[in-house]
């Protein structure tokens, strides 16, 4: 057993209202340059959609993810190293501009230049920013479809419906949504890095952020095919791929992604996994594909027994990362309330960014109906034939079986019964957290992480020393960094690094009183003590 460490996230689906707070923020943060105007390191797809880029679960097209070979070994789906050389200069699997859309601006200057008494209104052309031609019609962009805006040309196109043989009524009175936040899943076995020629893709060994070395990519696009989850892009002025990188500068200092910091709805949890990299292969390879959720579950290792505490320990994981993985909100709704579950197990990367179902608008059409929208025996009954249907949550979370989303939402229905007789005073009653085979307490603990969990319990993050680099090669965008010396400077990139730490490196020094810095919010004229403090004090 060979135990490593992994920053997880889960995301409560139903608490998401659509805002896009978070893309807008991840973009302001990390893709506001030339050559990211298309790249959404966070979208939120409204589904039943085709999501972004268009039709990105349609692996029968993009050849995504790994598949089962007759002796139950993994591949590419989109082929080995021999098809790899094969199609290096010409990529028959990767999306285009089209299925992405292409980035616009307006012609801004012609409204404000526009001379006076002229008689007609003076306009602002949409023009591309790849080439600054103007656009005769804009046809798509990365909401295009959201809150159904395009259902009636878009449904039908739904990947997940297809597989399932579904259909969905168009007319508004009948229709169904929910969102669906996506960024990079981190996965435990990601074909995004299996698929690179150069290398230049990795995932790290100490928190198993999936990153990728700029230095080293060679912009030959085979990572963007082999992501099923198509959250690998292209930047077409550097000719690098990009993707989220977990905003791992935050998480070195103890804070959360800047998705999760400014999400309106509170959804967003991360904590630590403990997982047997030894297994990996093993799990992966799984012959039945409704069979990956629990498979992947098994790969998961529980941080309170005392052998993978030891095991931990004998790998070298800090004690402050076992100690997060114990206290882990992501374990707690995983395997403690069994409510959250993967993206798409049957791609074969076991993704590390999970899902609570929603439960959809099932105490409304409950109460239309007539009946108590909050009593456990009705809402039990109406999971069966809510709107949005079982076999399309379980088409997105667990390869088509609906036993797990019925469990997850049977116990959220649950949490919603119990909790509203002890929020009316009434006793509460057992039989409902029986009837899901969890206790009250449990219940009242369920119902305090997902409803009213402060900051501090929804983000358990163990900060990592600032002192050295950690042998993290994007941090070293010139290749000469030894990473085993303290850092004499900081070269501006930026963010205004400052121009030089002290003799013992950064935040080094006896007698220095620890403290988190933001790394991303100081300024050019500031010097936070904590992390470089006044050689003559110490």
């Amino acid at each position: 057993m060979k135990v490593m460490a992994q920053i997880a996230m889960v995301m409560n689906l139903d608490k998401c209202i659509g805002c896009h707070t978070c893309s807008v923020t991840c973009k302001q943060a990390w893709t506001n340059r030339e050559g990211t105007e298309y790249i959404w390191f966070n979208n939120v797809e409204t589904r039943p959609g085709v999501g972004y880029p268009r039709g990105w679960e349609d692996q029968e097209k993009w050849k995504g993810g790994w598949v089962r070979t007759a002796n139950g070994k993994l591949k590419p789906k989109a082929g080995g190293r021999l098809k790899k050389l094969a199609t290096i200069f010409h990529n028959p699997n990767m999306p285009g501009i089209k299925d992405y859309y292409e980035p616009w601006s307006y012609e801004y200057d012609k409204l404000l230049s526009a001379p006076k008494g002229q008689k007609t209104q003076p306009t602002a052309r949409p023009i591309s920013q790849i080439d600054g031609r103007p656009l005769a019609k804009i046809e798509w962009s990365s909401n295009w479809d959201d809150n159904l805006g395009g259902s009636t040309t878009t449904l039908d196109e739904d990947p997940v419906l297809k597989e399932m043989n579904l259909k969905v009524a168009k007319e508004i009175e009948d229709a169904y949504m929910f969102y669906l936040p996506r960024i990079c899943e981190h996965c435990l076995n990601p074909t995004c890095v299996s698929s690179c020629p150069s290398g230049a893709m990795y995932k790290r060994t100490e928190d198993g952020i999936v990153l990728v070395d700029q230095d080293h990519c060679r912009g030959w696009r085979m990572c963007v095919s082999g992501c099923p989850y198509k959250k690998v892009y292209f930047n077409h002025r550097s000719g690098k791929a990009e993707k989220c990188t977990l905003c791992y500068p935050r998480l070195e200092v103890g804070q959360p992604t800047v998705c999760s910091e400014t999400c309106v709805g509170r959804l967003r949890y991360l904590g630590v996994l403990l997982y047997d990299a030894d297994r990996v292969a093993e799990v992966a390879a799984t012959e039945n594909p409704q069979d990956l959720y629990e498979a992947q579950k098994s790969l998961l290792l529980d941080p309170h027994d005392p052998r993978v505490v030891e095991a931990a320990i004998a790998e070298n994981i800090p004690h402050s990362w076992i100690d997060a993985a114990q206290q882990s909100p992501v374990w707690d709704l995983i395997f403690k309330y069994e409510v959250a579950l993967p993206l798409h197990p049957e791609y074969r990367t076991l993704p590390m960014v999970w899902y609570i179902p929603p439960l959809s608008p099932i105490v409304d059409e409950v109460t239309a109906s007539g009946n108590d929208g909050e009593d456990d025996k009705v809402l039990f009954t109406a999971l069966s034939t809510m709107r949005i249907p079982l076999e399309y949550l379980a088409g997105l979370f667990t390869a088509g079986d609906t036993a797990p989303v019925e469990r997850s939402l049977r116990r959220l229905v649950a949490m919603r019964s119990y909790m509203r007789d002890i929020n009316l005073g009434d006793e509460p009653q057992e039989r409902i957290a029986e009837a899901v085979g969890m206790t009250g307490k449990k219940i009242q603990e369920m119902y305090r992480l997902l409803a009213i969990a402060k900051y501090d319990d929804r983000y358990v993050i163990p900060t990592a020393s600032p002192e050295t680099p950690r042998g993290i090669t994007s941090l070293d965008p010139f290749g000469d960094m030894d990473p085993t010396q303290p850092l004499a400077h900081f070269d501006d990139l930026g963010m205004g690094a400052p121009s030089a730490c002290s003799d013992e490196g950064c935040g080094g020094g006896s007698g220095t009183k620890a403290g988190t810095v933001n790394l991303l919010s100081w300024g050019p004229d500031e010097r936070p003590d904590s992390m470089f403090p006044d050689s003559r004090e110490s």
